[in-house]
């Protein structure tokens, strides 16, 4: 019996249903219909999903190089528990995970109104970095 707690796992089954609705609400578009399952489970290091009554309620993905590099990707808290420390949950326990994985760097790349979390609370630091857009 599912008591309504709050579990985090790495690399959690989920639903591509479930996720694509998480990432329309989190980043306000349309409904999507990608399969995210396969494309985590070909590019990524691993992800962390946080459930709540066993509805998937965050997640964050860790992309990687292959090497000693892991990129926070897509970092989403359902609206209703924003503000609560979950998203840096989220990202701490991918920390701990790309950390024991071997990687040597976690780069993360966020608009200007998430500076204060990403380096305030979750422990990133600024760095010089470049960036082309190609759309």
């Amino acid at each position: 019996m599912d008591d309504g707690a709050v579990r985090f796992e790495w690399r959690g089954a989920f639903e591509n249903k479930e996720l694509n609705a998480l990432h329309a609400e989190c980043f306000a578009h349309a409904l999507c219909d990608d399969d995210w399952w396969t494309q985590v489970n070909h590019f990524s290091l691993g992800w962390v999903s946080m459930r709540i009554g066993g509805a998937l309620a965050g997640f964050v993905n860790v992309a990687w190089d292959g090497g000693v590099h892991a990129f926070l990707l897509d970092t989403m808290v359902t609206s209703s528990l924003r503000r609560k420390g979950h998203a840096a949950r989220l990202v701490e326990e991918a920390v701990t995970h790309a950390r024991v994985s071997g990687c040597e760097w976690l780069h993360v790349d966020f608009d200007p109104h998430l500076r204060d979390f990403y380096f305030g609370r979750c422990g990133f630091i600024a760095t010089d970095a470049g960036l082309i857009r190609l759309r």
